[in-house]
């Protein structure tokens, strides 16, 4: 390995670093504003200067590319000299607002200042005033503090995908905007105010809520989607002020979706803190002794067969664990996580994990898409996707017609006809995936739902297991779950199946055979009450407590320490943020309850016993963040029905897709000015 030698201590760098990553191996900390290790160079801000042998002056250590024997200082008087100019310079223009900024106590021009600011500024000229920018509803714009990095251009052109954001004018006179005065679109908007530096860019919903150290931070992670995206809540009191990344390059690496960051002020509305009985039409306040006591009573009064329970796509793995213990208990089988019908086969975790990981596509050299949208399904496995494009030129194909998906792709089919083919090696794509080395297959939901989705998940994992695609090295099959709740419940056999029958929950709900629905965190399933004696327990007044007879207040995904499973198969753990407001109980409580005064006994003595049983069912885990352990030699195949029939890829409301967003007035923001800006690009 090649060799460079910094403040006299020689060290070892990989070919491709640059000086100034070479200088951090060595421990030697450099300032710096437009560098940013997962973005492209620009070399706009100069704060990264060191001095290097035989230069006669200091060199932008960002865009110097670290070659073997070279002498780098990074502490000497030229540096510290040419770094406080350069500092100097920045603060020209800047207000020096920290008082009043967002910014303060987390802003890095403010702590680089410190040490090489000055106390005055030998320039008395007048300050440069810059008009703020539109950006949309969640980016707060005072651009007379940007310091022109060009963070927040990168950002959006090479990770997002929508270049919105460029520059316009020279020198003092550049101005960082959108090429029309609009939102952006991008889902992953927000992050540009994590990347901003200064206080140019700052978060619009979060903007005089609340100061950085005021705030306690909780290390958490995100339930709004399957992809397990690992954050930070950061709570004042009871309240979520927001939720910001944390670092994972297995996951989400530095970056968390619209939905993710913004969704938390639904927390703060429409939430159930009582609970409900409805009497003559209305749902009104109740206590807890008397819903226990009508639940109970209702439950002695109904066949067990005609009793069922659903849980929601935000529900941890303790809640999916106790609520079937409880209906178990109860004598009936009639459970479902789905909330629409979609073929799945739980003989093997091969079958419902997203197998090839989320790190594993930048490695890939082939993707295809089989009746999935991953940009507004799994934002984050999106990104990952266009890194790959990006950095490897990863190609991708399509059968169905997903729409933007921030990279180019090719759509080589839109039936079951073209899937066939490639089943049965007649089709280019099978060439082309015998071709690669790591091809990715990523079926998606909608493509399960149809009446060949068994023959296209068992089809398409036969084809990849011929081709030597399935082993312990590189696993090409991939389904991608929308919901966190999905794999947990999954592993947990939280599903009825009746001699092969896949949907005969769906079934019996259709033909109006329960008596009694307990739906748990459930708002999302397609139900029309008649004659049902509804039992609703969540977090929201949603759609289904509003038809609910008995509705039960439960905790939000912050107030609550609940197990998940993303859509790897990493058990991950969400950690209680803050205090269940009102009278709410968490979930294993409440069926604790309903079980001691019906079979007259407690599920679970205490949380830890609920932790313990709930782990030991969890199917080849290993440990917490890591990958499971996957049989890829006796893998086991179903025969399923072909039917001639087109792939759909159902859009999904992207900003009201669970109780949470649709309470969040900022989601509804999102949501109306996307729905005018596609209105706009319709009428031209």
């Amino acid at each position: 390995m090649p060799k460079i030698i910094i403040n006299d201590k020689e060290i070892e760098f990989k070919d491709g670093m640059t000086v100034l990553q070479a200088c951090e191996l060595a421990g030697a900390e450099i300032p710096r504003f437009c560098y940013h290790e997962r973005l492209s160079i620009a070399g706009n801000c100069r704060m990264c200067l060191v001095e290097m042998e035989k230069s006669s002056k200091p060199i932008a250590s960002c865009a110097m590319p670290a070659t073997d024997g070279m002498k780098i200082k990074t502490n000497t008087e030229m540096v510290e000299k040419a770094r406080k100019g350069v500092m100097e310079f920045l603060l020209v223009n800047h207000p020096l607002d920290c008082p009043v900024c967002d910014q303060g106590g987390e802003c890095d021009l403010q702590d680089q200042s410190l040490y090489y600011g000055f106390d005055g500024s030998r320039f008395k000229e007048n300050k440069r005033l810059v008009k703020d920018k539109y950006m949309g509803p969640l980016i707060k714009t005072q651009m007379t503090r940007c310091i022109h990095c060009t963070r927040c251009i990168r950002f959006a052109t090479e990770v997002a995908g929508v270049p919105e954001l460029g520059a316009i004018g020279r020198g003092e006179d550049m101005e960082i905007t959108t090429y029309l005065e609009k939102s952006m679109e991008s889902e992953l908007s927000g992050n540009v105010i994590d990347l901003c530096p200064v206080g140019a860019l700052t978060s619009k919903p979060y903007a005089f809520e609340a100061r950085p150290w005021e705030l306690k931070k909780t290390e958490s992670i995100d339930v709004m989607d399957a992809v397990g995206s690992n954050i930070r809540v950061d709570s004042y009191g009871w309240e979520v002020k927001r939720i910001l990344p944390r670092l994972n390059n297995m996951i989400n690496e530095e970056w968390i979706s619209d939905k993710t960051r913004y969704a938390c002020d639904g927390l703060l509305k429409q939430r159930l803190d009582k609970p409900y009985i409805r009497r003559d039409g209305q749902l009104v306040e109740s206590n807890w002794d008397d819903v226990i006591e009508l639940i109970c009573s209702k439950i002695n009064l109904t066949d067990p067969k005609r009793i069922a329970g659903h849980v929601g796509g935000m529900c941890s793995m303790e809640t999916i664990n106790s609520f079937k213990k409880f209906l178990t208990s109860l004598g009936t089988t009639n459970f479902e996580f789905r909330e629409k019908p979609f073929y799945i086969n739980s003989d093997q975790k091969i079958n419902y994990l997203f197998n090839s990981s989320i790190q594993g596509i930048e490695s890939s050299d082939f993707l295809l898409l089989i009746g999935a949208n991953p940009r507004h399904e799994a934002t984050m496995l999106n990104a990952r996707i266009r890194k790959s494009f990006v950095s490897n030129k990863l190609p991708v194909f399509s059968i169905g017609d997903p729409g933007d998906l921030t990279y180019p792709y090719k759509i080589v089919g839109k039936t079951t006809e073209d899937i066939k083919k490639i089943i049965n090696n007649e089709s280019e794509i099978s060439v082309r995936i015998q071709k690669s080395k790591h091809p990715v297959v990523i079926i998606g939901e909608s493509a399960l739902e149809i009446k060949s989705g068994q023959y296209i998940l068992e089809g398409i994992k036969k084809f990849l297991f011929k081709n030597n695609f399935i082993n312990d090295k590189w696993n090409a099959f991939n389904i991608l779950t929308q919901n966190a709740s999905t794999i947990g419940a999954m592993d947990l056999n939280f599903f009825s199946t009746e001699e092969n029958n896949n949907f005969i929950f769906f079934q019996k709900l259709e033909k109006r055979e329960f008596d009694l629905l307990y739906l748990v965190g459930s708002d999302e399933l397609e139900f029309d009450k008649k004659n049902e004696f509804i039992i609703y327990q969540g977090s929201h007044g949603d759609k289904m407590a509003q038809i609910a007879d008995v509705v039960l207040p439960s905790p939000a995904y912050t107030e609550q320490n609940g197990l998940f499973m993303n859509l790897e198969g990493r058990l991950q753990k969400a950690v209680k943020a803050t205090h269940p407001i009102g009278n709410s109980k968490e979930d294993w409580k409440i069926f604790n309850l309903l079980n001691k005064r019906v079979k007259n006994n407690e599920l679970f003595k205490n949380y830890k016993e609920l932790l313990e049983d709930t782990t030991s069912k969890i199917k080849n885990n290993k440990n917490f963040d890591s990958l499971p352990i996957i049989e890829t030699k006796n893998i086991k195949f179903k025969e399923g029905e072909l039917t001639s029939e087109e792939i759909p890829i159902k859009k999904i409301d992207y900003y009201f897709s669970n109780a949470i967003a649709r309470a969040s007035k900022t989601m509804s923001d999102c949501r109306l000015i996307k729905s005018k800006n596609y209105q706009n690009r319709l009428t031209g």
